[in-house]
C-alpha cells in the first residue's frame, strides 16, 4: 500500500477542511478566552480569606479537573433530556462543546492564575495600599498586569491543549477537523493521508497562535527594553516647563494645635507574640521623629500600623486630632483607606511597580484618585523626579536604576499624593554604602522644608543630626523619647548612648538640661523643635 501524496495535497484546497479549521479556532479561542477571564476571579476566590468564597472555588476546581472532558461534553449535549428548556441552546453541538470546554479550562486557568498571583511580591500589594488604592484598583492596575506576564507562557501552552481537545467534540457530531477527516477516509480508506493532513492543519493553527503569543510576550517584557535616558539638553528644556513641586504643609501654629500624629496605648500581637505593648507617642506638625532600637523591638511593626498595613489589637491612632484607626473599627476599611492618602510611605525594599516606567509609578496614585488631569499629574510627577535628581530617567523602568535611585523614586511616588506625614521604614538598609548618601540627602531636604516625618532607621549619625526627637524602642515599648541634645547630655540616657555608639557618659553639660528619670519619656524644654532645626 503506497502513500498518495497527491491526494493529501488536494485536501489543503478542500473548503470543508478550512471550514472545520475555522470551527477549531473559534471553539478553542472562545473557550480559552472565557477560561482566562473567568479563571481570574475564581483564583482570587480560591485565595480569599473568606471561607464562603474559598471552599466553593476549591470544590469547583476539584470537580472539573476530575471529570473527563469527553464525559462532560456528552453530558452537556444531553442536558435537554433533564432540562427540556435548555434544548434550544444545548442542541447546538458547537455551544455544548464550548460550554464543556470552558468549564473544564476555567478550573485549570484558575490554578495558573493562582500560581501567578502567588508569584507577585507581597510588597506590591502593600505599596498600592499605602497609596490609598482599593483592592479592585490594586488588582487591575498593579497585580493583574504582573500576574498576566508571569502566567503568559503557561496560558499559551493551555491554548495548545484547547486546540487539541476540540477533537473530542466529534463525539457529538461537531464538524471539526477530526470529524471531517473521519468522514473522508471512511469513504476512500486513505487513512494515513487524511490524518496527516489533519495533523498539519492543527500544527498550522498552533504555529500562528504561537507567533501571536511571542509578540505579546515581547511587548510585555520590560526587561528587554533599552534604558531611555534623556540628554542634558532635553532635561534642561523640560525643566523649564515644569511647575514647582508642592511644598510641605506648614506646621500648625498655636499652643492648642493638636499633634499631626498621636499614638495612644498601641498594642499589636502576632499570635502569642506581643510585639507592641502600649505605645504612646506624638509627632507635632513639621517635626522629624526617628525611631531607633535593636532588631525585634517592634519598630517596623509600629510604623506599619500607622499606615494601616497592620491591624492593631488595642489603642488608637489619631491624625491631626481626628481618630484614624482603633482596634474596634478594623472593618471600616474605606475610611481607613481615605486617611491613608494623607500619609506617604517609603519602604525598605522600594516596592516600585516593575511593569510601569518611573514616571508611571509616580503618576499612578494621583491619576487613580483623580487629582487633576493626566497632563497635570504628569507635569507634577516630572517636577518631583527633578526634585529627587531623576528627571533624566523618567522613562526608564525600575530594574534599569540603581538601588539608591529606586528609593528616590519611591520617595517621589509617595510625595505625589501630597501627604501631610511621611513615613520611612529603614529607607537605606537595602542599599550599598555608597548609595546611602543620595537618599539621606533627599530626606534631609524634606526635613528642611518642614515635612512631618517619622523615620525608622539604623543610621544613627543621620538620626541624631536630622531629628527633632528620637524614640528608642526595646522590648515592644518606647524606653526613651527625647531630643538629640538630651540623649547626649542626660545621665539617664546611657542605654541609648551605648546603642548609638556614644558610650555611657554624658557628652555635654548635664546641668544644661533638666534632669530626666532613667528610661522615661522626655518633654523637651528647649526652643520649639522646628524652629531649632531651621536655625
Amino acid at each position: 500500500m503506497h502513500f498518495d501524496l497527491g491526494y493529501m495535497l488536494t485536501l489543503f484546497a478542500m473548503p470543508a477542511f478550512w471550514k472545520a479549521s475555522l470551527t477549531v479556532v473559534e471553539l478553542s479561542g472562545l473557550a480559552w478566552l472565557f477560561a482566562v477571564v473567568l479563571g481570574f476571579p475564581l483564583a482570587c476566590a480560591r485565595m480569599s480569606g473568606a471561607r464562603m468564597l474559598r471552599v466553593p472555588a476549591a470544590l469547583y476546581i476539584w470537580l472539573f479537573r476530575s471529570l473527563p472532558l469527553l464525559v462532560l461534553i456528552v453530558f452537556v449535549y444531553n442536558m435537554p433530556q433533564l432540562l427540556p428548556a435548555t434544548g434550544g441552546v444545548l442542541s447546538n453541538p458547537f455551544i455544548s462543546a464550548l460550554i464543556a470546554l470552558a468549564l473544564t479550562e476555567t478550573a485549570y486557568m484558575a490554578e495558573i492564575h493562582r500560581g501567578a498571583l502567588l508569584s507577585v511580591a507581597k510588597g506590591q500589594y502593600e505599596a498600592a495600599a499605602a497609596l490609598g488604592i482599593r483592592p479592585v484598583g490594586t488588582q487591575r492596575l498593579v497585580i493583574l498586569p504582573q500576574a498576566l506576564r508571569i502566567a503568559l507562557p503557561t496560558l499559551g501552552n493551555q491554548f495548545v491543549s484547547c486546540v487539541k481537545l476540540t477533537s473530542l467534540a466529534s463525539v457529538i457530531s461537531l464538524s471539526e477537523l477530526l470529524l471531517v477527516g473521519e468522514r473522508l477516509y471512511a469513504q476512500n480508506f486513505l487513512v494515513m493521508e487524511t490524518l496527516l493532513a489533519c495533523a498539519i492543519y492543527y500544527v498550522l493553527i498552533v504555529t500562528v497562535f504561537g507567533w501571536a503569543m511571542k509578540y505579546v510576550e515581547h511587548r510585555m517584557n520590560t526587561a528587554g527594553r533599552k534604558p531611555a535616558t534623556m540628554s542634558a539638553e532635553q532635561v534642561a528644556t523640560l525643566r523649564g516647563t515644569l511647575p514647582a513641586p508642592a511644598a510641605a504643609a506648614a506646621p500648625a501654629s498655636g499652643k492648642g494645635a493638636p499633634p499631626a500624629l498621636a499614638l495612644k496605648g498601641l498594642h499589636k500581637r502576632y499570635g502569642e507574640h506581643h510585639v507592641l505593648k502600649g505605645i504612646d507617642l506624638d509627632v507635632r506638625a513639621g517635626e522629624v521623629v526617628s525611631i531607633i532600637g535593636p532588631s525585634g523591638s517592634g519598630k517596623t511593626s509600629l510604623i506599619r500600623t500607622i499606615n494601616a498595613l497592620e491591624r492593631i489589637d488595642g489603642g488608637e491612632i489619631i491624625l491631626f486630632g481626628n481618630t484614624f484607626i482603633t482596634a474596634t473599627d478594623r472593618a471600616d476599611i474605606p475610611r481607613v483607606r481615605r486617611g491613608v492618602k494623607d500619609i506617604g510611605m517609603v519602604f525598605q525594599g522600594f516596592n516600585l511597580f516593575p511593569h510601569r516606567t518611573i514616571l508611571e509609578n509616580v503618576t499612578l496614585a494621583p491619576n487613580y484618585h483623580g487629582r487633576g488631569g493626566h497632563a497635570l499629574t504628569a507635569a507634577r510627577a516630572l517636577a518631583l523626579l527633578d526634585k529627587v535628581g531623576l528627571l533624566a530617567h523618567a522613562h526608564k523602568y525600575p530594574h534599569q536604576l540603581s538601588g539608591g535611585q529606586q528609593q528616590r523614586v519611591a520617595i517621589a511616588r509617595a510625595l505625589a499624593m501630597e501627604p501631610a506625614i511621611m513615613l520611612f521604614d529603614e529607607p537605606t538598609s537595602a542599599l550599598d554604602p555608597e548609595l546611602v548618601g543620595d537618599v539621606l540627602a533627599v530626606i534631609g531636604k524634606l526635613a528642611r522644608e518642614g515635612m512631618t516625618m517619622v523615620i525608622v532607621t539604623h543610621e544613627m549619625d543621620f538620626a541624631m543630626s536630622i531629628s527633632d526627637r528620637i524614640a528608642f524602642m526595646e522590648g515592644g515599648t518606647v524606653q526613651l523619647f527625647a531630643s538629640p541634645a538630651e540623649i547626649r547630655q542626660q545621665p539617664g540616657a546611657g542605654r541609648v548612648r551605648r546603642f548609638i555608639g556614644l558610650g555611657d557618659a554624658p557628652c555635654g553639660d548635664a546641668g544644661a538640661v533638666a534632669s530626666i528619670a532613667p528610661l522615661a519619656p522626655v518633654v523637651p524644654v528647649a526652643a520649639p523643635v522646628v524652629a531649632e532645626r531651621a536655625a
